[in-house]
């Protein structure tokens, strides 16, 4: 007697392919970001700009392969694995409706949550700006 994959058993092997596939446009987009936080000459922006310019370097490797292809496959092979799943699994299709219930009831405090949230983002990025240039 064989034993077949549940879709559950399955879920974090192809979580596990997503992570693998977006990674290198993740690390890529974080460089670009972190190389601008600090001078060019101090860490970690002069790793981050060893990566961008590692990226550069390579233009086919990078841009085609790296940031366009694998992510491109993540997000075919994601929309076709959790299609699949929310077709085949009620309980998965409750639990959203119920978490949409709940975000409508009380859509205010997590509008004002978000916001706050920016704000906190907005001025730990213009804190380290002033930090850096002064």
């Amino acid at each position: 007697m064989q034993n077949e994959a549940t879709p559950h058993d399955v879920m974090p092997f192809f979580a596990v392919v997503e992570l693998i596939l977006v990674f290198p446009a993740a690390l890529f987009m974080a460089a670009l970001f972190v190389r601008n936080i600090q001078p060019p000459p101090y860490e970690p922006a002069q790793t981050a700009r060893r990566i961008v310019e590692w990226f550069a370097l390579r233009s086919r490797l990078g841009l085609e392969v790296f940031l366009m292809a694998l992510p491109f496959t993540a997000l075919v092979i994601g929309c076709v694995v959790v299609l699949r799943r929310w077709m085949s699994d009620a309980a998965l299709r409750q639990a959203a409706s119920d978490t949409f219930a709940a975000i409508r009831g009380h859509l205010a405090t997590i509008i004002i949550f978000l916001a706050t949230l920016s704000a906190a983002g907005i001025l730990g990025v213009v804190g380290l700006h002033v930090m850096t240039s002064a």
